[in-house]
């Protein structure tokens, strides 16, 4: 089965959704990574479980399928982890339907302060800090996203980079770097070199955008690239939501190493 379909408005959106079980929490000989739509993802490395900006509940936008994984299927988390405040990245009620079986939720200084306002107990930390979750060491990494200072609805305050970030996993099996929310930025384009990389390649002016999509693959040639941040939102006017993956095969090296996964779907790293 094509792993994604065009729908009638001619987005780019998956053939199918798998539902995600409390049984992907439990124990694994490896790690596994699992796209949960939009820009969700489930981390399980060896049993350590950690979810990245879920939006699992909540949303104010219409989307094009329902989220493979309900929290009230989530038995236990060790962390939840979001990279900015974003309402798409950031679920107040996502984080607080999971606050009574997750150890640990993490973010930057600003948006920790955010969770802790809404009754959620988050830990900030700044842009090339390094924390761990049971044997994950995860970093902060860079972005800019800060959208928010160009349009005056939201410009309440100034909105610095180091709000927004990205993070970087590095497990026994392997590495794992989620860029975020962000314009291609020189520092992406010289770190050691991911195993797969959570690839954002909307073709937007305050995500990386298609041409530098390319460049940031081709960056790092060997990196399997698990495509994120398509396919899940009914906006087919907002170019954030619309990118399609197949504009990304003949523009990349390597394309065989890109993974285009249903929701729900589980990639071994």
């Amino acid at each position: 089965m094509e792993k994604y379909i065009l729908n009638e408005k001619g987005q780019a959106m998956p053939s199918k959704v798998i539902p995600v079980t409390p049984a992907a929490f439990g124990p694994r000989a490896g790690t596994e990574i699992t796209w949960l739509g939009g820009a969700g993802i489930l981390l399980n490395v060896r049993g350590t479980t950690i979810l990245i900006d879920p939006l699992l509940t909540g949303f104010d936008m219409p989307v094009l399928f329902d989220c493979p994984l309900k929290p009230e299927d989530v038995p236990h988390l060790n962390a939840v982890l979001v990279t900015h405040i974003d309402n798409d990245h950031f679920s107040r009620e996502t984080c607080l339907a999971l606050r009574d079986v997750c150890r640990s939720f993490h973010s930057t200084a600003y948006v920790a302060e955010e969770m802790r306002a809404a009754g959620i107990p988050g830990e900030g930390h700044g842009i090339g800090e390094t924390f761990a979750v049971g044997g994950v060491r995860v970093t902060l990494t860079p972005a800019k996203h800060n959208w928010q200072n160009g349009i005056p609805e939201f410009a309440y305050r100034t909105w610095p980079e180091e709000d927004y970030c990205g993070f970087r996993f590095e497990t026994p099996d392997g590495s794992v770097w989620l860029p975020g929310d962000s314009r291609l930025l020189e520092s992406h384009l010289h770190m050691d070199a991911p195993d797969v990389i959570l690839f954002d390649f909307s073709d937007n002016m305050w995500h990386i955008g298609l041409e530098d999509a390319v460049k940031l693959a081709d960056a790092y040639p060997q990196a399997r690239l698990v495509l994120i941040h398509w396919g899940t939102v009914d906006a087919p006017d907002m170019t954030p939501f619309n990118a399609n993956p197949a504009d990304l095969y003949a523009r990349i090296v390597n394309p065989g190493r890109i993974r285009p996964l249903w929701p729900g779907e589980a990639l071994a790293l």
